[in-house]
């Protein structure tokens, strides 16, 4: 295979294998990775050698001299109960004794809160003692429920612990250390320049990521407690917390990061504190992760950054990103949109880094690695052929992997496929409707790619019904962007916005709670629409409880869900009519994923597309010139990114514009390039498929293998 754009995972001992991989994958460039070594051999080899670092944990001797520069987290207890005049609180009951312990050389009636949870507000100092690691409350009371929000020492730092656990590693514990203080960032930088000089084949340092891990919180069992990818937890430092009063005004409290256990989820609206910690912690790790950065450059060397790991504060869609000066991004791919999430970054090049790990949890005896990677590489494909990376690779061990030959022949063929589309398209831009797409939520632009996600990739149960748009949206020839209520308010819709799709749980940041109360905010989309613009609403889209109505945009959208205010009032009688452009192509029952219920007719106008167990999932609906669609979830399939497909069209009202490059078999995708006079048909399925691609008012008819791509001429 041709050499270039992949980075393979080497490993001591494989140097004979490495070398038949840069024939059979083309290999061009080699890395470490945590639990793995280079020998000169491989450094050798005459590949772009990458090189891992860790800045946090690579001096463990200097962590352990100085405890007092560990970083730290807010912690809370569990809840409990006062049915006593004394209530005695083992904080550290459910949390991991091997991760954290508790910071009692602080002031802890300083930097400790006790809440009551019932009034959801701090007790004064003098009520409560630690004693034997329990905080005693005195003369609590009684049948109000406590807890304790704590500061926490980091022991162990979570991701080295992560695979640690995940690998059965018998090393020793990394400890990860505060840059926030000047004596850290001194040691962290000559150590680093020291590492830089005696790494003098090393080409790309690949920072994993810099200092800050994501929110990763684990149980007195050694499991999972609490996992938020995009958490701030570990970047609190009473210094920290001294300088942002200094620079804000007013200090954080423990309870601002617990937020009773919520943790500042971004399903939650943010507050203004918690946008406030964010801007404070992203200008530091901007400024201290450029100086590390501009010595990369010194030594002549390529600095990319890992979108994971220690990635809190460096925000790719966030203000401050572009100072730091990096080459690249290399981030964890799991589908569309997690692709899209690396692929979008404002940086010169791109790096997709595929699952599955070469781990152990995959590659063991009986394990299925091709089953576990052909989804993946499906919805991964669908995104790279909208926004083309420069660079694969995988990550773990390389011995692992190799077990399975059936897999080695797998990546050859994802190998094979990732390439043409720089072969094939030349780097060119692919085909884009005439319109934009704006996904609205709180958030905006700062969380590109990242709605709807608690771990990387991971499924969950409260978010795949949304999520699957933002798949679908993936892997289309559109143009899309996410926007934020604010940017409403401040200055309209923007002009080249063709659609707008709001999706989420009533209440949360994704549908945007209380920013639907918001006069300006319903006044300026009801006027945009009535004007001719395209709304699609999926679950509880603009939702915010008032005078006992859920949907503010009911008039748009054409339904309205029922909460129970209003149960006395008679629905109108609806049935489902499926003869709408947006169903031509439905066959057989929809999959709404969670769903919704209640949700009724309640304009005139609509059109119900679609009912299960009385309620409407599917709808449709004309306000003045302007057109929206219902749905009540879109999991991703071929069946639901179809329909929504066909509805963001026909709600932009520009149904003629669809056909373009247009296939007839849901299965089937294609992607143009037209400046490189190029299309691909692409075979999302494991089955052979059979399609008809509309180019240039032609239909040109095909025959796909499983999970084929077929170049053909414009």
């Amino acid at each position: 295979m041709e050499k270039g754009r992949f980075t393979l995972p080497g490993e001591q001992g494989m140097e004979k294998e490495i070398k038949e991989l840069v024939g059979k994958w083309g290999v061009d460039a080699v890395r470490d990775s945590d639990g793995t070594q280079l020998s000169q051999e491989i450094i050798d080899m005459g590949l772009q050698v990458y090189s891992t670092v860790c800045l946090v944990r690579m001096d463990n001797e200097f962590a352990k001299a100085h405890k007092e520069y560990l970083q730290q987290e807010f912690l809370t207890s569990e809840s409990y109960v006062a049915t006593e005049d004394v209530l005695r609180i083992d904080i550290m009951e459910k949390v991991f004794a091997d991760q954290f312990e508790p910071n009692c050389d602080v002031d802890i009636k300083k930097y400790w809160q006790v809440m009551d949870r019932t009034l959801g507000e701090a007790i004064p100092g003098e009520d409560w003692t630690y004693e034997d690691g329990k905080v005693v409350i005195l003369n609590p009371k009684k049948w109000h429920k406590y807890s304790v929000d704590f500061l926490a020492y980091q022991l162990w730092e979570p991701v080295s612990m992560y695979n640690h656990l995940t690998n059965d590693w018998k090393e020793e514990h990394r400890m990860p250390v505060d840059v926030r203080y000047p004596e850290v960032q001194e040691h962290v930088l000559t150590i680093f320049e020291k590492w830089l000089q005696e790494h003098p084949k090393t080409d790309v340092v690949r920072f994993t990521t810099f200092f800050y891990c994501f929110d990763l919180v684990y149980n007195q069992l050694g499991k999972e407690k609490m996992v938020n990818w995009f958490g701030y937890l570990a970047c609190v430092s009473p210094l920290a917390l001294e300088q942002f009063e200094k620079e804000y005004g007013y200090a954080m409290t423990p309870e601002d990061f617990i937020d009773n256990k919520r943790y500042n989820t971004p399903f939650k609206n943010p507050t203004k504190k918690y946008l406030d910690w964010m801007d404070f912690t992203m200008k530091f790790v901007s400024e201290f992760a450029k100086k590390c950065v501009d010595l990369v450059h010194k030594y002549e060397k390529k600095a990319i950054m890992f979108l994971g790991d220690h990635w809190a504060g460096t925000e790719p869609y966030g203000p401050y990103f572009q100072q730091i000066g990096l080459d690249a991004v290399v981030g964890a791919a799991g589908d569309g949109v997690t692709t899209r999430m690396i692929a979008d970054i404002p940086v010169a090049e791109t790096e997709a880094r595929f699952y599955p790990y070469f781990f152990p949890d995959v590659f063991y005896e009986g394990g299925d690695p091709v089953g576990e990677s052909t989804p993946i590489w499906t919805k991964c494909r669908r995104a790279i052929m909208r926004k083309p990376m420069a660079r694969m690779g995988y990550g773990g061990y390389l011995s692992l992997a190799l077990k399975f030959p059936e897999f080695v022949d797998h990546v050859t063929e994802i190998t094979s496929q990732f390439k043409s589309i720089w072969g094939e398209g030349k780097g060119t831009k692919p085909y884009v409707a005439p319109f934009k797409v704006a996904v609205l939520n709180s958030w905006g632009k700062i969380r590109s790619w990242q709605t709807h996600q608690v771990a990387h990739s991971l499924w969950n149960q409260r978010c795949y019904s949304y999520l699957g748009a933002i798949e679908a949206l993936a892997g289309f020839p559109l143009d899309v962007e996410f926007i934020c209520f604010d940017t409403i308010r401040e200055n309209g819709i923007p002009q080249d916005v063709g659609i707008i799709i709001n999706a989420g749980d009533a209440g949360t940041a994704w549908s945007g709670g209380d920013n639907w109360a918001d006069p300006k905010v319903v006044e300026t989309i009801r006027e945009w629409v009535y004007n001719g613009g395209g709304f699609i609403g999926i679950g509880e889209p603009t939702a915010c409880e008032k005078d006992g109505e859920l949907f503010m945009l009911s008039d748009i959208l054409g339904v309205q869900k029922e909460i129970g205010f209003t149960a006395s009032n008679n629905k109108p009688a609806f049935e489902a009519d499926r003869n709408h452009f947006i169903t031509k192509e439905l066959e057989g029952e929809v999959d709404y994923g969670e769903s919704m219920t209640m949700v009724y007719r309640s304009e005139d106008s609509a059109q119900i597309l679609d009912v299960q167990n009385r309620s409407c999932n599917m709808a449709v609906n004309t306000f003045g010139k302007g057109r929206s669609v219902y749905f009540a979830g879109m999991p991703y399939n071929a069946t639901n990114a179809r329909l929504l497909y066909r509805a963001i069209f026909w709600a932009a009202s520009r149904e003629d514009a669809m056909e373009a490059f247009y296939s007839d078999n849901k299965e089937v995708e294609c992607n143009a390039y037209p400046e490189a006079g190029r299309f691909c048909a692409v075979n999302n399925s494991t089955d052979v498929q059979k399609a008809n691609i509309k180019v240039n008012g032609k239909e040109i008819a095909v025959v796909l293998k499983p999970m084929e791509c077929k170049w053909m001429n414009i």
